[in-house]
């Protein structure tokens, strides 16, 4: 067995191992508050899904004891292979499960799927990268790959705006331990994971003000980072040149 296949085994056995024991605690989790649809009753409707907040609650709120175990996996999708936005299952945790379980759901999950990410980069190369990443995106951070800065990977993480999910699959490429990488983009993602998981929780709980505040938290926070994007990009860019 080649080394690149013996670290992929080892890196899928840790990955199946972590799912069945988030499938087997996933009935010790508190259920979602209220089903609002019998089991299996979204099923046929998984683009709907994807595309509202309100269908994905509603489907998660079916799986019984198991919703928990298969809404991280979603929140893992989201970083591997991003085929929904994680606005849209960052909410839905927050409403499904309350402010603090939905909080820490969401960063499990977010953190495996970084983790997924970075081991793929690492194990299979800038090719397998290519295909997850632009081409352009991948050019743009690719001054990261030869000497990468914690303090800027952490801002980037951190800030919104930023592409998070293609920053794991381009710092996989670099020489950053897995575990500094963990340590960044872990603590990096918190502050938005949380405004998420708020957002869904306070619309739960009825709070419609408090939801006001933290949306317009996060659309001003949102607004920032785009108008001021390149700035940014360009300081931490000439930052980590000059460190």
């Amino acid at each position: 067995m080649s080394d690149q296949r013996r670290r992929l085994a080892i890196r899928g056995a840790i990955f199946v191992g972590l799912m069945l024991l988030l499938f087997f605690f996933s009935r010790y989790i508190p259920r979602p508050f209220s089903a609002f649809a019998p089991p299996g009753a979204e099923l046929d409707d998984f683009e709907g899904i994807y595309s509202s907040s309100d269908k994905l609650s509603k489907f998660l709120q079916s799986l019984g004891p198991y919703s928990p175990a298969v809404f991280v996996l979603l929140q893992i999708l989201q970083v591997v292979a991003a085929p929904f936005p994680g606005e849209l299952t960052g909410v839905a945790g927050g409403f499904v499960y309350g402010e603090t379980i939905g909080f820490i759901l969401s960063t499990i999950g977010l953190s495996i799927g970084s983790w997924v990410a970075f081991e793929l980069a690492s194990i299979l190369g800038r090719p397998f990268v290519e295909r997850f990443v632009k081409r352009d995106v991948l050019e743009k951070f690719n001054f990261l790959t030869s000497k990468t800065g914690v303090f800027i990977c952490f801002v980037l993480f951190l800030f919104p705006g930023f592409p998070k999910d293609y920053l794991c699959y381009v710092l996989g490429l670099s020489r950053m331990s897995v575990t500094t990488f963990l340590l960044v983009s872990v603590i990096g993602r918190m502050p938005g994971t949380y405004l998420l998981t708020m957002q869904g929780a306070t619309i739960r709980n009825e709070q419609y003000y408090t939801f006001a505040i933290f949306m317009a938290v996060t659309l001003v926070g949102l607004i920032v980072g785009y108008i001021y994007r390149n700035q940014i990009f360009e300081w931490l860019k000439q930052r980590h040149d000059h460190e």
